[in-house]
């Protein structure tokens, strides 16, 4: 009796786990669930990341600027370029001579030719800043960039973007040049046709533009707070990935629709909204011969692109917050996923409102930089993402 109750006993301490069995599942466990590394940033990389920063918001401005140029109808006023740029008119004489060299081109003969010197004064200066200032973006992106350098501040890595936003900036210069002189060209021969630089050129060279801008943004928030990994369910973990880069992308891809709105002044096509005058496809949208044609040169067409890509954008925004709304994420994720759904509402609004009072400068010229937010909040989002990891279901 005795030796069946001790072959009991013996079995049910087999069945118990000890206090080491549950210290190595309890090990096991943990080493699966992953763990968050908080990066540590040194001066160094702090300093570079406010440097990027600056570079950033320096071309903010540049596209503000220019969009505010192009809107003045001021980027035909100076009809010659050099390098290290050209002297500001200080008396009276050297205003009427640049004055002379501009009656020379044909937005003076087609369009202004009752223009007076003191009326081409603000249009000079709305150019002339212009340009300065993207001239002021070389030096204050090569002289720190040149120290840094030197100091060791950069990585290989670093470097090559260093590189890579050096080469941007100096063909930025050149292709606003390029973009200048299609203005200038002896190409508008009927009384009727309106003096404008090329739309292919006032593209490209916003698109350089916001390549620009995002490159700088991107480094700037790797130096200052780089993204943390964090985990979702596999299936929404697809879900904001694709969206977000999806959302970005459209964000990109309407800006630069917007270039060809205006440099075709599309936006003073058909001022009603949802519906194009008395349609929602107006019958005009296919005149041009060949029918390719029409997409990059038919203002109507181009404008009904342009709106066509402004409510996917907004769609595709306002999808990507149902579907994160009630996840588990992170904070600064949840407030970039915000950002986007409401900024991408407000520069709907702000576009539907400038093109029904005509595009008045403000309010065009807050469309366009409005553009360039959007996408900030768009890069950021991809910036907190970066590093998501899933779980399998």
């Amino acid at each position: 009796m005795l030796r069946m109750l001790q072959k009991r006993t013996s079995m049910i301490k087999l069945m118990v786990p000890r206090p080491r069995l549950h210290q190595t599942i309890a090990q096991t466990a943990i080493k699966e669930i992953p763990t968050i590394k908080h990066a540590t940033i040194s001066n160094s990389e702090k300093t570079v990341g406010r440097w990027f920063l600056g570079v950033s918001g320096m071309v903010f401005v540049a596209v503000g600027l220019g969009g505010v140029t192009r809107l003045t109808e001021s980027g035909l006023s100076m009809v010659t370029w050099k390098l290290t740029g050209e002297r500001m008119p200080r008396t009276q004489e050297d205003w009427v001579q640049e004055f002379t060299k501009y009656q020379q081109y044909p937005e003076y003969k087609l369009k202004n030719a009752n223009m007076t010197v003191e009326e081409f004064k603000f249009i000079y200066l709305m150019e002339y800043i212009h340009r300065m200032w993207g001239r002021a973006i070389g030096g204050f992106f090569l002289v720190p960039a040149a120290y840094f350098w030197k100091k060791g501040y950069f990585c290989a890595k670093t470097k090559k973007s260093v590189l890579l936003l050096g080469t941007l900036i100096g063909l930025q210069g050149l292709m606003g040049w390029y973009m200048v002189k299609s203005g200038l060209e002896n190409r508008f021969q009927d009384p009727n046709d309106v003096p404008r630089v090329s739309q292919y050129r006032l593209a490209s060279h916003l698109a350089a533009a916001f390549v620009l801008y995002s490159l700088s943004l991107s480094q700037a928030m790797s130096k200052l707070f780089p993204a943390e990994p964090f985990v979702v369910k596999a299936k929404k973990a697809f879900n904001i990935k694709g969206l977000s880069h999806m959302t970005k992308g459209m964000v990109f891809l309407t800006a630069i629709s917007g270039a060809f709105v205006a440099g075709l002044d599309a936006g003073l096509v058909y001022n009603s909204f949802p519906k194009m005058g008395d349609s929602w496809v107006p019958d005009d949208m296919w005149q041009f011969k060949p029918v390719q044609r029409n997409i990059t040169e038919n203002p109507t067409t181009v404008q009904f692109n342009h709106r066509i890509l402004g409510i996917t954008t907004v769609s595709l925004a306002t999808a990507l917050w149902l579907v994160t709304r009630r996840m588990q994420l992170p904070n600064r994720t949840k407030w970039a996923i915000n950002a986007v759904f409401a900024m991408a509402w407000t520069q709907a609004t702000l576009g539907v409102t400038t093109l029904l009072t005509y595009v008045p400068v403000p309010l065009a010229t807050a469309h366009q930089s409005g553009s360039l937010v959007l996408l900030s909040f768009a890069l950021w989002l991809s910036h907190e993402i970066r590093f998501l990891k899933y779980l399998p279901k």
